[in-house]
């Protein structure tokens, strides 16, 4: 690939369909799920949303909904820029990888040898040994052992005293910088023993500063050299700069809770980004990210990763015997990484492994992953498909993931 692509993504091309049918999609059955997400609007749900789909290569369908800023009476727009929380962590997978390409990186390596203070950890407030080291697989397929801090789940198990723990020593304070998080993560024990369990975690915000040791990089400056130019992602970043405010999406105030949805103040330049939760992005830019994957790590002339990269990511990595937490499926429903509901997990996304079993349409091989303010997508190669789901704030947002699958499946020709 030659350097000024790489540099500049000029190369990086996603062509657009006249028209949806262009790209086998029914315009007609596209038009329901407009009129299903206004509806939701309408009612107050959800302050408003943007959709992308793409088939064969080509942006099929995108539409703006309701509104951008609620109270401010502004319409939502195409263009407009989201917290895509925890969609990030595909990019830091994606990142990984190009380090794993290049031999600076190894899955297998312990994490200890990229950050030391993972030689020492112990296991529960009891504070018992490892059994052994998290590996960087680990922390890809979320069995590392680590956690996130506690979290209100109505109805379900009460929270972990290592979660507990979290919170009381502020692990997730966005405050501070990659070392000091390190640093105050490791001081305190794994909830699990490494490889036993699926436990969704802070494993790709230590994916993110192993990327960084690894390549001699701020992970910010490694996104944006090695992923973000090179594809054309010019609306992604870390913050919104002032003279993208008005395009920034913000959430309601909840009919059901009574209360706005927190995010994160991205008005101001972090100091450090999360690998796990730190981008800002656009509908039209994340499409750019997901056709790159479709496409086998390339996008028009742009390369980023091997075929055999991306079939490796996206391969179920999760062991036959592997455990999960009690409030899996409160969490993620039928969507949820687990045999039960026909999903496995791969190096940063989850991975259709057994048709059925799950309420939403797909077939085996296809994958995804969500944000916690509202935002989804998911690739089907077998379709030749990409979906974007964004929006910010709902009290629901499964109900919204189930019917972005539902009706973008039933617009299929």
């Amino acid at each position: 690939m030659p350097q000024d692509v790489a540099a500049t993504g000029e190369g990086a091309i996603l062509p657009r369909a006249g028209r949806p049918e262009e790209a086998g999609l029914s315009g007609a059955a596209l038009a329901r799920l407009g009129a299903w997400l206004q509806a939701e609007v309408d009612a107050g749900r959800i302050p408003g949303a943007v959709v992308a789909i793409g088939r064969g290569g080509r942006l099929a369908f995108e539409q703006a909904i309701g509104f951008r800023d609620r109270e401010a009476g502004a319409p939502m727009r195409l263009d407009s820029l989201f917290q895509i929380a925890s969609m990030t962590k595909p990019v830091t997978s994606v990142a990984a990888m190009q380090l794993v390409e290049e031999g600076r990186l190894m899955l297998w390596h312990p994490v200890s040898r990229y950050l030391p203070e993972f030689a020492t950890l112990t296991v529960g407030l009891e504070r018992a040994p490892m059994q052994r080291e998290p590996l960087v697989i680990d922390l890809m397929r979320h069995t590392a052992g680590l956690a996130y801090g506690a979290l209100p789940i109505p109805g379900g198990a009460g929270a972990h005293p290592v979660q507990e723990a979290y919170v009381a020593a502020k692990v997730n304070d966005i405050g501070q910088s990659g070392e000091a998080f390190i640093a105050n993560l490791t001081r305190q024990p794994l909830m699990h023993q490494p490889g036993r369990v699926w436990e969704y975690s802070h494993a790709t915000d230590v994916l993110g500063r192993v990327v960084e040791v690894a390549s001699g990089q701020s992970l910010e400056a490694f996104f944006r050299s090695r992923i973000l130019d090179p594809l054309g992602m010019a609306d992604t970043d870390v913050w919104v700069p002032p003279e993208k405010r008005d395009r920034l999406a913000a959430a309601q105030v909840d009919p059901v809770t009574g209360v706005r949805q927190a995010m994160f103040p991205v008005e101001r330049r972090p100091r450090w980004l999360w690998g796990g939760q730190g981008l800002v992005s656009t509908a039209a830019d994340y499409a750019r990210f997901c056709q790159m994957l479709l496409g086998g790590g390339r996008l028009g002339a742009a390369r980023l990763l091997s075929r055999s990269a991306v079939a490796l990511m996206t391969a179920d990595h999760l062991p036959p015997d592997i455990g999960f937490g009690p409030n899996l499926l409160r969490i993620f429903g039928g969507l949820a990484p687990a045999p039960e509901v026909g999903y496995g997990f791969g190096l940063g996304v989850a991975v259709r492994t057994m048709p059925g079993r799950s309420p939403v349409p797909g077939h085996v091989g296809d994958y995804f992953w969500t944000g916690a303010f509202g935002t989804y997508f998911w690739i089907d190669p077998q379709e030749e498909l990409f979906a974007i789901l964004l929006l910010q704030g709902a009290s629901d947002r499964t109900q919204y993931r189930y019917a972005m699958r539902q009706l973008t499946y039933a617009a299929l020709l």
